[in-house]
């Protein structure tokens, strides 16, 4: 889960357009949306599209992505636990 983490944290900070964010400042335990990185409900939308079309995963509804969101970690666990093939 380690590598995926790592993917995520790459992609988040390039589809995001995160300015003065690295990869590393990203803390897998640390709240994900609402928290330092000052991710909002737009960027939640542009991560659920970005996670639909790389890993076949979908988050439907909004109480669904409140908890897939809540962190780094979560969002890996949940993507692990439903992708059908993870790319390596």
């Amino acid at each position: 889960m380690e590598h995926l983490i790592e993917e995520l944290k790459v992609k988040i900070v390039d589809i995001l357009n995160l300015p003065d964010v690295t990869p590393a400042d990203i803390q897998t335990d640390a709240q994900l949306v609402g928290g330092e990185l000052g991710i909002d409900s737009i960027d939640v939308l542009e991560m659920v599209i970005m996670i639909e079309k790389d890993y076949g995963v979908a988050i439907n509804n909004k109480e669904l992505g409140a908890k897939v969101f809540a962190t780094l970690g979560t969002l890996a666990a949940y993507i692990q636990e439903h992708a059908s093939e993870l790319p390596n």
